[in-house]
């Protein structure tokens, strides 16, 4: 998405150019296949390789739907869920098919992930038109930049009068930096935050639902709902209307 900054450091592409920074994707790629390659049974690699396929046709899904004003809610939790939260569904999947005991939990921990990963998404979401870079640690605003209509956008676009839309899809459309603070005022006026945590708290509590079958004393499931609660603590840290006086 050619943000300069991630994590707190340069990006590869912000170094080296977009180029090198695909190889080095490509490479990584490559690492995880080999690591996957590594077990005793050919499911991992397939489980890999079919995720892969799955958040790549979830990219190509959000490409298109580039500042479509038409793209519906429904089909844009299925962008999120093919996306981060098939990312995070494999990774709870593949936890329970190599452990033991784990067979049984696979399926509601997939269900955790998917959901878990989706209301991660929508917190990544908020943060970048309400988040600092400072904090974040990394590159706010790419979203826009790219034409990307996250839930704020969604939710204001829907709240919006014929004006505040015209306004709100000129924007999008001819995004440039300077924007940032009139976009800014039209998500606080319409209270899409506060609309957005509502949504992520719903998939949160999806996310906890889907683990209850583990049982209330396995350290698992305690690990897991901690992380529900990091993120919505991390979500209302994002905070009210942020100052817009200056």
């Amino acid at each position: 998405d050619e943000a300069e900054i991630r994590r707190g450091k340069p990006t590869i592409a912000s170094r080296w150019g977009n180029d090198i920074a695909v190889l080095f994707g490509d490479c990584l790629f490559a690492q995880a296949l080999t690591l996957a390659a590594s077990f005793p049974t050919p499911e991992v690699c397939r489980e890999v390789a079919s995720a892969t396929n799955t958040v790549c046709s979830g990219e190509i899904l959000q490409m298109r739907h580039c500042g479509d004003f038409s793209l519906s809610r429904d089909r844009y939790f299925k962008v999120l869920e093919m996306k981060t939260g098939e990312l995070f569904a494999l990774s709870c999947s593949l936890s329970a098919f190599i452990s033991p005991d784990g067979a049984r939990q696979r399926e509601a921990l997939r269900q955790f992930g998917l959901a878990f990963g989706t209301a991660y998404q929508i917190y990544d979401d908020c943060l970048d038109v309400f988040g600092s870079e400072q904090s974040a640690g990394k590159s706010l605003g790419t979203d826009l930049a790219k034409g990307k209509l996250t839930l704020p956008v969604l939710l204001a676009w829907d709240r919006s009068n014929e004006k505040d839309r015209a306004r709100l899809e000129k924007m999008v459309r001819e995004w440039r930096p300077e924007h940032s603070r009139k976009m800014l005022e039209l998500l606080v006026k319409h209270d899409t935050l506060a609309g957005s945590r509502d949504v992520l708290r719903q998939y949160l509590d999806k996310a906890r639902n889907a683990i209850q079958s583990l049982g209330p004393a396995r350290v698992s499931q305690s690990g897991l709902l901690g992380l529900t609660g990091f993120l919505a603590v991390q979500a209302d840290s994002l905070g009210g209307a942020p100052d817009l006086s200056s």
